[in-house]
């Protein structure tokens, strides 16, 4: 009738225990309780390592799935996005293999649930399966003002499409710079009880957009032959400048942050307290060789979390090597702190803490073992996978 988990060290979700105690489940991997050892009776199975909730991957694009390899690393994010168009452009059956062969391994390496950010329908019928409890996030762009009202009813589509399935999906904004004030106006109308998704400060010029009208971003507008004349700089940072609007979401994700600096996490804390910063420095490695303000963040209360991006900017999908990347550059964050970010926090983002994200009765959160933890819980040789 049970199932029972014992471990060097236990994670909650909220805090990280060391052994003598049981994590006991039903036989589906519904949480039952943690006891003493003593009272756990027999048929335990014990491991050397950390069990923790299963990892919730906050940010991640599915559908780019085949393009693993195919972008150098270091391009700088123009030449990403650049070649991310150009790439999109290949057969289906290819992409709906390596989107399945992606999911594989974020099964593989405890990932439960996962934030998606989806262009297309593409990864529809792989998320109909339910091997993954997914938050589809219909992501709009367009820098030509007039092409709003197409765009919001062709996101709609997209998004009935999800929720048909029964796969929850919102309309969200791209970035600030790639979403006209009109398509602005008209997403807002469609946030409700949502959580909204959008990438975030990822390079300087962004802000030097919004608060200039100067920077690389004026020749994005002029490959696409789109007049700026509708476009007056605001004199704020770019997350600042789409707040008025943004901050109505009723939970929101911003995503990357490579170059959000204190006025801005002060601005979003105090329109919109519901925030949740997501973390993925493996991406920021790999397209502009940086790494988001953690200590930054930290220090203001931010509430954070972790995803991977896309097999384009990443060399895998993995939560556990997110968080060596952040213990990397960070060493003196706590495990159980990082843990938290890739668990409770990332599955309160997401809407699903009812279910996921802890070692609460009555949850199922999944089981995953982190094995190869070293001295002072460093985690820069372990590995994690999946065992209920």
């Amino acid at each position: 009738m049970y199932q029972k988990f014992q471990a060097t060290q236990l994670f909650t979700g909220t805090e990280l225990l060391q052994d003598q105690l049981v994590l006991i489940t039903t036989k589906d991997g519904t949480i039952e309780g943690i006891v003493g050892i003593e009272d756990a009776g027999e048929d335990i199975q014990s491991f050397d390592g950390i069990l923790s909730p299963g990892f919730i991957n906050a940010h991640c694009h599915l559908e780019l799935s085949h393009m693993k390899d195919m972008i150098p690393a270091h391009t700088g994010l123009q030449e990403f996005v650049k070649q991310i168009v150009s790439l999109r452009k290949i057969e289906d059956h290819i992409i709906e293999e390596a989107i399945e062969k992606a999911e594989d391994e974020m099964l593989a390496n405890g990932i439960v649930a996962v934030g998606d950010i989806s262009n297309t329908l593409g990864t529809l019928a792989q998320k109909e399966k339910n091997r993954l409890a997914y938050y589809t996030f219909v992501e709009l762009y367009d820098l030509d003002p007039t092409r709003a009202q197409d765009k919001i009813n062709a996101g709609i589509e997209n998004q009935k499409a999800f929720e048909g399935k029964k796969l929850r999906a919102s309309l969200v904004p791209h970035a600030p710079y790639s979403v006209t004030n009109n398509l602005w106006k008209l997403l807002a109308t469609h946030f409700e009880s949502h959580t909204i998704s959008m990438h975030n400060q990822e390079t300087p010029d962004e802000n030097d957009f919004f608060k200039t009208k100067t920077g690389s971003f004026l020749g994005m507008y002029e490959r696409t032959k789109v007049s700026l004349d509708f476009f007056e700089p605001t004199g704020l940072s770019s997350l600042q400048s789409v707040l008025p609007i943004f901050k109505n979401a009723a939970t929101s994700i911003l995503v990357h942050n490579s170059f959000t600096n204190a006025d801005d996490i002060a601005a979003v804390k105090k329109q919109m307290p519901n925030s949740f910063w997501c973390l993925c420095p493996n991406a920021n490695q790999y397209i502009e060789q940086t790494m988001p303000p953690i200590e930054l963040l930290r220090s203001n209360g931010a509430n954070i979390i972790v995803g991977t991006d896309s097999y384009a900017s990443n060399w895998t999908l993995n939560i556990l090597d997110e968080l060596k990347t952040i213990q990397k550059h960070n060493p003196l964050i706590p495990l159980d702190e990082l843990l938290g970010w890739a668990t409770i926090n990332g599955a309160s983002a997401l809407q699903m803490d009812k279910h996921l994200g802890s070692f609460e009765k009555g949850k199922k959160p999944g089981v995953v073992l982190i094995e190869h933890i070293g001295l002072e819980n460093n985690i820069t040789n372990a590995v994690s996978k999946r065992i209920l």
